[in-house]
């Protein structure tokens, strides 16, 4: 089910941002992408984190701006304590925050780099929670994936990568007990497909992990037990 509340606020702040008039602190971010920059002005920021509305500005490597995305729930923790400047550009470099606020990569596996946004904390347990944004090589720009975008927002922070095997794996937790894990492969021109489950029951001595894989269309389930 694509959750209509995280894209209903994204569509909502890209409408409503327009020329962004509240920010006072931005970030440069160059380190993250081989192709792009990207400069962050976010509306509110302490020691420790920055929130609230955002404008994300993409450059090219040579400076050229090419697009602006906005999150009405922007969220950028850091690791150790920060002086964030509100007259100054502040250079995010790697390993000054966690759960990386902007993400770059080819997720849909086209050849193109794709971008996700942090906006909010509405994954499992309040983790992290992103829109995605693919690259449209007819449109020369990015547009909102409503797929990517649900399963960056449902589970427990942004998906990894597999670009070898071309999936994308999510995870999810019940309490301390239960653990999942999800794997969608990428259909071109169609969207994905879950493929590959893992429920592992910690409950017991006994560890207990039960799969279930798509193969030929069929799923195949396989019981184990630690």
């Amino acid at each position: 089910m694509i959750n209509t509340t995280t894209l209903y606020r994204s569509l909502s702040a890209l409408i409503l941002l327009g020329p962004l008039c509240f920010g006072q602190y931005r970030f440069a971010i160059e380190d993250a992408s081989r192709k792009y920059n990207a400069e962050v002005t976010v509306e509110e920021c302490q020691a420790d984190a920055c929130r609230n509305n955002a404008a994300i500005i993409l450059f090219s490597k040579n400076g050229e701006k090419l697009q602006t995305l906005a999150s009405g729930d922007f969220v950028m923790y850091f690791e150790k304590e920060a002086k964030p400047s509100s007259t100054s550009v502040t250079t995010l470099t790697h390993g000054m925050v966690h759960d990386d606020p902007v993400v770059f990569g080819d997720f849909n596996f086209d050849g193109t780099e794709d971008v996700a946004i942090r906006n909010g904390s509405g994954g499992n347990y309040g983790s992290a929670s992103f829109d995605v944004y693919v690259f449209n090589s007819t449109k020369k720009q990015f547009v909102l994936s409503k797929e990517l975008t649900e399963i960056a927002s449902s589970y427990q922070g942004m998906f990894d990568v597999d670009s070898k095997r071309k999936r994308l794996t999510t995870y999810a937790r019940s309490g301390a007990s239960l653990h999942y894990t999800y794997e969608y492969q990428v259909i071109p021109n169609k969207g994905l497909d879950l493929v590959y489950e893992k429920i592992s029951d910690f409950s017991d001595e006994k560890t207990k992990v039960t799969v279930r894989e798509k193969i030929n269309n069929k799923w195949i389930v396989k019981k184990l037990s630690k």
